[in-house]
């Protein structure tokens, strides 16, 4: 919802965006919303109508997608948004650091484990859309920024998060004890 709610500010900000928003429409953790619809149509009942036609056909929801394609999307995206609240950090926020990108995401406590402030991303209020708006155009305005966060975030995902040389020797020992 925070990220649906900042696509009117961003999109009419950034007039050349392209919004691809990956994953399925179903619920995994939390309940359905009442009425019958889904999340992604509550929102986009609610945010759709604030954005003219142009604006909206810049938006696409991509369903999930295989994970080849979804390490292509993150390699040539140019900002990477990641928010989650009071979930657990995810495996594809560190595949996202892994592969390099830019990331504005929620400053809640999950994240602050991987996502340090203007170090290996930008941390912003869950619950504030114009922020997160801002954030986001801030970096598409700064690709100087862009490029020494993404490569932070490559170096801290590689050093603490690495199959073969940190969690799989973590976890054998961990059997091991």
């Amino acid at each position: 919802h925070v990220f649906m709610r900042s696509l009117p500010t961003l999109l009419k900000e950034r007039p050349n965006a392209e919004v691809l928003i990956v994953g399925k429409e179903g619920v995994s953790y939390g309940a359905q919303p009442a009425g019958g619809l889904s999340w992604k149509q509550r929102f986009s009942n609610e945010v759709f109508p604030q954005l003219d036609e142009s604006q909206r056909s810049r938006v696409h929801f991509l369903n999930t997608i295989p994970y080849d394609r979804f390490i292509a999307l993150l390699q040539v995206s140019t900002v990477h948004v990641y928010l989650t609240y009071p979930f657990v950090l995810s495996w594809s926020l560190l595949e996202a650091m892994s592969v390099g990108c830019s990331i504005v995401a929620s400053d809640t406590q999950p994240l602050r484990e991987a996502i340090t402030h203007d170090e290996t991303g930008v941390l912003v209020d869950f619950f504030d859309p114009e922020a997160l708006a801002e954030s986001v155009c801030s970096l598409l305005n700064d690709p100087a920024k862009r490029v020494k966060l993404g490569v932070r975030a490559r170096e801290f995902a590689k050093a603490n998060y690495d199959l073969k040389t940190v969690c799989l020797p973590k976890q054998i020992q961990w059997v091991e004890e």
